[in-house]
């Protein structure tokens, strides 16, 4: 009888904005994240609790890393932002239904 047995890992890394994600600080954020994906990071959780601004630069960032890690069979989860205007942002956009949302960052 022949059987295969695979040991899989995934890497999950939490990447936690503490600060506005607009088109100031957008670049520095997709430059890291693009640097994470060429470690071989495929599986990520944006942690949004703490994010009190976020406008279509940080937007643009987050589906990018979400078009990118799925081409790699990876994913990307936000967490529930606590800003409103975060949260709004999300509801209008209807990233909530693109992206798994998460009540809070996963325990190890």
């Amino acid at each position: 009888m022949e059987i295969t047995v695979t040991e899989q890992l995934s890497r999950t890394v939490v990447v936690a904005p503490k600060e506005r994600l607009d088109a100031f600080s957008a670049p520095q954020m997709r430059e890291r994240l693009e640097a994470l994906l060429a470690e071989g990071v495929t599986q990520f959780v944006i942690d949004l609790s703490q994010t009190p601004f976020l406008d279509s630069a940080g937007m643009a960032v987050l589906v990018s890393l979400l078009k990118r890690a799925r081409q790699a069979g990876g994913d990307v989860k936000l967490v529930k932002p606590a800003s409103e205007a975060v949260q709004r942002i999300l509801l209008l956009t209807r990233f909530d239904k693109v992206f798994d949302m998460l009540d809070s960052v996963p325990a190890n």
